[in-house]
Parts: structure tokens; sequence; C-alpha cells
């Protein structure tokens, strides 16, 4: 990682133009993106690591670039796929009829579960049910961002399992169900807030009685039996969070280093493990399964490619957070301490949450967790309240955009997959505005404003 305190803010615009292309050539290109966006990714990438090697040499450029793909990248990428690969081996048919009550129990469900097997986990488990259920139905689009809302980001928000952020804390020394007691009030508000929303929402557009539709999804005859195929496949689940598990618990002490990169053999025994299982699925799983989910690799690619370049072009933008008030961004420091140094909650709440939207919000935890002070032990008792409002920013808020969090991604990419038209980069930008932001600003109001 680079020494922040030497970086300017125009070594942020690789980042800025990453963003920027995500946001833009899928409204004014959209065919030249949808067969080039890898080549864009990539091209940023080399618009950060060139410069970067002519300023302060190949050799940490290079240094960098490994960071960013061993210690980041890489782990997160094999989770995903890891993910993505199980849960899209679970097919669950029968006759499930779109009914606002059933939307908001499936739902509920899933951001029930999303702190179980994580934010990834749960929504590729139930998002495919959730458009075979209202295959039927014209207005769809809201269904899949509320979904995006609860199961991919705000569910995650009670176990170390459920959101990255979370996990890097419970790595730090953060108490595994430290965030079970502490986040479950305002989880519970926020989701209690959002079901009701939704199911206001999906009530008025049911009554209207919608002229049906066809989508590409398989036709189930009417009134069959609620059945699940690749059964074999909640096994792997189990072992992929028992994996997560393992390598937070199991300490060897044992580490490579990797042109400055220190690789832990824990972590390297996770995700050779974790690629077992992903094979394990792909060959265990019938074919009948995943053809009745609709599976492809499409929704997977998109994530890795895109968040190849996201995770190059975010190292200079993480480093200068990093140097604290030494760096760029010291405005930001002094912005969550009072000017005697003690944290602003809400503020603390509002700047994670905020960066996490928009940056990785794994990495953005951990500026802020250190910005506090560091201490696992110190911030679970009496920087309690401050702990807990990074956590819930930098989980809650990923809901904020596309990119705030990698399942969002996923699960947009599946719904256009399956015919929902899904909100431009900039029009969910809207979508959470309206709902988010406002109901984000009650819940700092309630619970961190100290």
């Amino acid at each position: 990682m680079p020494d922040g305190a030497l970086l300017s803010v125009l070594w942020g615009l690789p980042f800025a133009g990453m963003l920027l292309s995500i946001a833009i050539f899928p409204l004014v290109a959209p065919r030249f993106w949808h067969h080039h966006f890898g080549k864009i990714a990539a091209a940023w990438a080399l618009a950060f690591l060139l410069p970067f090697a002519v300023n302060f040499g190949a050799g940490e450029a290079f240094a960098a670039l490994v960071h960013a793909m061993l210690d980041e990248y890489i782990p997160f990428i094999i989770l995903l796929t890891a993910l993505y690969t199980v849960a899209g081996g679970i097919c669950v048919r029968g006759d499930l009829r779109g009914t606002p009550a059933l939307n908001t129990v499936l739902l509920a469900l899933g951001t029930a579960l999303a702190s179980v097997m994580g934010t990834t986990g749960a929504s590729m488990l139930l998002i495919r049910p959730l458009l075979r259920a209202n295959r039927h139905r014209r207005h769809v689009t809201h269904m899949v961002v509320f979904f995006i809302f609860l199961v991919a980001n705000v569910g995650g928000s009670l176990s170390p399992l459920g959101d990255p952020p979370l996990f890097l804390g419970f790595l730090e020394g953060v108490s595994f169900f430290w965030t079970t007691t502490h986040l479950a009030a305002p989880m519970l508000f926020v989701s209690g807030v959002l079901l009701a929303g939704f199911y206001a929402l999906d009530s008025y557009y049911f009554g209207r009685r919608e002229d049906p539709v066809s989508r590409p999804l398989e036709a189930t005859p009417q009134g069959a039996a609620l059945s699940i195929e690749g059964k074999f496949n909640f096994v792997l689940l189990a072992a992929v969070v028992a994996l997560v598990l393992m390598s937070g618990l199991w300490r060897p002490q044992l580490t490579l280093d990797v042109f400055g990169t220190h690789v832990e053999l824990q972590n390297v025994v996770r995700d050779l493990a974790l690629i077992g299982v992903t094979l394990v699925s792909l060959a265990a799983t019938p074919r009948a399964a995943r053809a009745g989910n609709g599976f492809n690799w499409a929704p997977i690619e998109e994530v890795a490619k895109l968040f190849a370049g996201i995770f190059v072009t975010i190292v200079p933008v993480i480093a200068m957070l990093q140097a604290g008030k030494n760096g760029a961004f010291a405005g930001l420091v002094e912005l969550v301490h009072e000017p005697g140094g003690e944290p602003r909650d809400l503020m603390y709440f509002w700047a994670t949450g905020l960066l996490s939207s928009f940056l990785d919000n794994a990495p953005t935890y951990l500026v802020f967790f250190n910005l506090a002070g560091g201490d696992a032990q110190t911030l679970m008792t009496t920087g309690a309240t401050t702990l807990a409002a990074m956590s819930a920013g930098a989980v809650f808020m990923g809901a904020n955009t596309y990119i705030g969090n990698a399942p969002n991604f996923m699960v947009k990419s599946i719904a256009q997959s399956r015919g929902v038209r899904m909100p431009s980069f900039f029009a969910y930008l809207g979508w959470s505005g309206a709902v988010l932001l406002p109901l984000f600003a009650l819940t700092g109001w309630l619970f961190f404003r100290h």
C-alpha cells in the first residue's frame, strides 16, 4: 500500500473515472459497454498503475497491484464465486404466486438469512424464486430494488458472516456476537420500515390488476407442489460458512511474503477449499437444477471484471484515507471527531456509510475502525456506540448504490437477464435517495446522536 501522505487527490481520478464509466456508459452506449466493460475497467486500472510507476517506480506499482489482488480481490472473488455457484444450484420449484404477502415473506426470509449465509448467499438463493413467483406481473422493478436494500445489505448486519466489514472487525478482535446484540435494534427498525413500505407499494401495484406478462422463465404447472432440487448445495453452503469462520478463528501465525504482501496460511487454506467447494457443486448438482434457475456466468463475470478495476483504482483513495490528518482527506478526519478528540458517533455513521456507498465497504470500515483507536476491546466497551455507528453505516449504506456491495450488481444482472427493466445507475440513486437516505437520517437520529 503506498504512503497516502505523499498522494494528492488527483490520484483518485482513475477511481472516479471507473465509477463514472459504470454510471454513464450503460446509458449512452449500452451495446459498447456490454461488449467492452472489461477492457474499460482494465484501462482505468492502467490509468492509475502507469503514472504511479513513473512517479514512484515500477517496483512500487507492482507491489500495489499485488497487494490489491492477493490481499483483497482474489479472496473476494473466490468467496463470491463459491456462493454464486452453490446458491445457483438450489432450485425452488412450485406454483408460487407473487402476492404482496408472499413477496414480503420472501424478503423477510432473505433478510434473516443474510446474517447466517452472507448477503451474497442469501441473495443468490432467493432472487430467482422471487422472480419466478412474479413472472406474471408487469411491475417487478420495485421488488428487486427493495430486495437489494434488504437482502443484499441491511440483513447482513447481525454477524461477521453477514458482510465483509463485520468480518474484518471479527478478525481485528470484535466478538462474534457483538454485532448481534448492538446492531439488532437499528437493523430491526430499518428492515421493519422497509418491509412495511414494500408491502404498501407492492399492494398498490397488485391492486391495479396488472395485465399479465411473460418472462423468460420455465413454466410451472398450476398447483404444482413446492419442491427443491440440488439440496446437496445446502451442505456446501454450510461448508462455505464454516471455512469463512475457520479463517477468522484459526491463527497458525504462518505467512508468505509476496512482493511485500503478507498472505496468511489460514486464508490460503480457506481460498483453496472454497475453490474445491465450487468445483464439487458444479460436479454434483443436477443439470436440471441449474437449468431451472437459468444459471449462467454472466453476473459473476460482470462483477469479476468491474471489481478488478475498482480494487486497483481504489488503492490510492484508501491510502489517502489511511493517512488520516496527514493525507488529502484530513478534513474528513476532523469531521468525525470533536475538537477535544472525542468521536462524533453520528458523523462516524454517515462518513463510513457514504464512503462505503462508493468505495469498497470493507477497507472503508477498517479505516474508520483505526481512526477510532483500533483497539477492539476498548471499542466494544467504552467505544461501543462509535463501533456500532461505523458498523451500521458500512453495512446499511452499501445499499445506496449498485457498487456499494457486490451482491447488488449480481442481483441487478440476474433480474435483467430475466426481462426485468432495472433502473440505471443514476435512477437507482434516485430510489435510494428517496427511500433510504431519509430512513438513515431517522436511524442516525434515533440510535447514534450521542
